[in-house]
């Protein structure tokens, strides 16, 4: 028996867009989805990494982020961060670490996603 871990994030607002976003940002392909619609459910790929989106909503138990905070932080692991980095800021992300070297043996920055969530992009020394 094998397990995987992939994260679900609440997308507030149309996952249309959110997906859109992921794949400008991330370079993002479907693997799996509903029908496409405002209120869709998806599994998005980038480079063999899996995540779903899902609608936020309190009245299924799917809170949004909240502003100015998030309840994870996600991480990519990727052979050039700073390619990628430069990429999620150019199709929208805010910066909220810069890209940079870390005494603790990682290259990483963190950004924010119009729709909330912080994503962790590095690697290791």
């Amino acid at each position: 028996m094998s397990y995987r871990f992939s994260a679900m994030l609440h997308i507030p607002g149309d996952v249309r867009d959110a997906i859109a976003f992921y794949q400008r940002a991330f370079g993002a392909t479907t693997g799996w989805s509903t029908s496409p619609a405002e209120d869709m459910v998806a599994q998005l790929l980038v480079q063999g990494a899996e995540f779903w989106v899902h609608p936020a909503g309190e009245a299924i138990g799917n809170p949004p982020p909240q502003p100015g905070g998030t309840a994870v932080r996600l991480m990519l692991i990727v052979d050039d961060p700073d390619a990628v980095f430069d990429q999620a800021v150019a199709a929208g992300a805010v910066v909220r670490s810069p890209m940079q070297n870390h005494e603790y043996g990682w290259r990483d920055g963190s950004v924010v996603d119009p729709l909330g969530h912080r994503w962790e992009i590095g690697k290791p020394l």
